[in-house]
């Protein structure tokens, strides 16, 4: 196993896990099919603070940003959107908290303050509802499971930089930042609202990537699809008034 340490120095935090903050960084070999990348830049918990913890799944191309003529790769990354959206979608009628959340505004006695989630990430047709924001002060942490048939290794590139194709899914696990980002699509039925992980992915604060062989017989058409299991554990960051969302 090669594992690869990111530890930002006392006082020189960055942005999120493509930032350029010098790290130290620690690698042990023992299992050449097997590479881990770590990035750490995680608040400690103080007292009241909370965290929820559940997982996200795909399967499919995951192309790397940047790969042919200089592509954005939007179209592949708007569809992995549409692929996270009925599962983040389920998290939020599952849990007690986010499945009154929403509801919360329609349901309030007139003259109640309301907070107005539903429709505050309106944005090229769509109403996005992250469930990492700056609005609910809450920092995220991803653990992927990076299974794919090009075996390990090219997970990390000279210089520290995360692998192209990581890159192509933290923009998937975020809302759009342009209209360009949606390709002309409009929500169906059922992405409206449109459920998305995160408003920005500025607020990755820890993301550790462990990759293996992908051992499935592949068809003709997906022989370069990856395999992925997202472990998301998310921590409030600020105010404790959003802290029953994650009890």
């Amino acid at each position: 196993m090669a594992i690869i340490d990111f530890t930002p120095p006392r006082g020189e935090a960055d942005d999120g896990p493509s930032g350029g903050a010098r790290c130290a960084m620690r690698c042990t070999f023992a299992n050449p099919h097997v590479e881990a990348l770590s990035y750490s830049l995680w608040p400690q918990l103080e007292g009241g603070d909370l965290e929820l913890e559940f997982h996200l799944v795909y399967q499919g191309p995951l192309p790397a940003a940047g790969q042919g003529g200089g592509k954005t790769r939007s179209r592949e990354k708007h569809d992995m959107r549409k692929i996270f959206h009925p599962q983040i979608a389920a998290l939020w009628r599952m849990h007690p908290f986010l499945s009154d959340f929403v509801d919360r505004d329609k349901k309030a006695v007139p003259g109640e303050p309301t907070h107005g989630y539903e429709n505050r990430y309106l944005k090229c047709g769509y109403r996005f509802i992250p469930l990492v924001s700056d609005f609910l002060m809450v920092a995220c942490a991803l653990d992927i499971t990076f299974l794919r048939r090009d075996g390990p290794g090219s997970l990390i590139k000279s210089g520290g930089d995360i692998d192209n194709r990581l890159k192509v899914l933290f923009d998937a696990l975020r809302m759009p930042q342009t209209c360009d980002e949606v390709c002309g699509d409009s929500p169906s039925a059922d992405e409206d609202p449109f459920y998305v992980l995160l408003e920005d992915d500025k607020l990755i604060s820890k993301v550790q990537v462990e990759t293996n062989w992908l051992l499935t017989p592949p068809a003709a058409s997906d022989v370069h699809d990856v395999h992925l299991l997202i472990r998301v554990k998310t921590i409030v960051t600020g105010s404790a008034k959003y802290e029953a969302a994650f009890l």
